[in-house]
């Protein structure tokens, strides 16, 4: 059976909440979507996830979250954690971290699909080995899921790349996020695994990572610390579409998706609160 599975790259804080709250309807119905998977680690002001942005999330139609170094920067995000299956955090965290190391969901269609995040080592914070962690969890998702999808949450394109290549023929696709910059190197790997380094980023494009490009630049010459606000102009959702067949695990296509969000009301969305969109720092 064909499933077509659309996943959306970092969410970055209320503009790209906005741009999939518009657009999300739309795209899942034009692709014959049978699965949304987000990463959500920066939808909160830029950094972290809270229940409430969660809930949104899902009732604009996202099936499955996912999370990377930011995971814990918002308290309330460690219940929902904890108790929800449609939403995972980094498996090579710690062991004793909050949260499952994979989401589920099952389709209209039939099959499950899940989504295992790892989180590179390279320019990043500590964490347990990926490949020994994706290996001990693959056997597990056997007699639960027909369709595995891997994100590999890192800074370095050759971890990413490394990884894509190391799970070629064990898993239906694997993506890289973090770095907010898509990549133009999708492709089938040799194995039958849909491969690309990184998705992009969903929120506004005139902007450095989506924040305001002052901000950034006044910190990167001045080393002087000062908040990042969320960029607000040229809003973009960055993603792909991949089509896999639930009965032999393989990909058959996988192609790069931009939206351009056209409509400068908030249709379909609503603001979190009255505080600021800014995080303060900048990773």
């Amino acid at each position: 059976m064909k499933l077509n599975i659309l996943c959306i790259g970092d969410i970055v804080g209320r503009p790209g909440k906005k741009i999939v709250a518009n657009n999300l309807a739309a795209i899942v119905k034009q692709h014959d979507i049978d699965c949304v998977i987000a990463n959500a680690e920066n939808s909160a002001g830029g950094s972290g996830l809270t229940y409430q942005i969660y809930d949104k999330l899902l009732k604009y139609g996202v099936h499955l979250i996912t999370l990377g170094d930011h995971v814990f920067k918002k308290k309330d995000i460690i219940t929902v954690l904890e108790n929800n299956d449609n939403i995972a955090r980094p498996a090579n965290l710690s062991a004793h971290a909050a949260g499952k190391d994979f989401a589920l969901y099952k389709t209209a269609k039939g099959p499950v699909v899940a989504v295992v995040p790892l989180i590179g080592r390279i320019f990043m914070k500590p964490a347990d080995n990926p490949y020994d962690c994706i290996d001990a969890i693959l056997p597990k998702l056997t007699q639960q899921a027909d369709v595995v999808i891997v994100e590999m949450h890192a800074e370095a394109t050759s971890e990413k790349v490394s990884m894509g290549y190391y799970l070629d023929g064990r898993v239906s696709c694997v993506f890289g996020t973090h770095t907010h910059v898509v990549t133009a190197d999708e492709k089938i790997l040799p194995k039958g695994t849909a491969y690309i380094t990184d998705i992009g980023m969903t929120g506004a494009h005139h902007s450095v990572l989506g924040r305001r490009i002052e901000s950034v630049i006044k910190n990167f010459r001045t080393r002087m610390p000062c908040p990042f606000e969320i960029a607000t102009e040229d809003l973009r959702l960055n993603g792909i579409v991949v089509s896999i067949d639930s009965n032999t695990k393989k990909a058959d296509n996988i192609s790069r998706l931009e939206v351009k969000d056209q409509d400068s009301d908030s249709t379909g969305y609503d603001s979190d609160d009255g505080k600021p969109d800014y995080n303060s720092d900048f990773e």
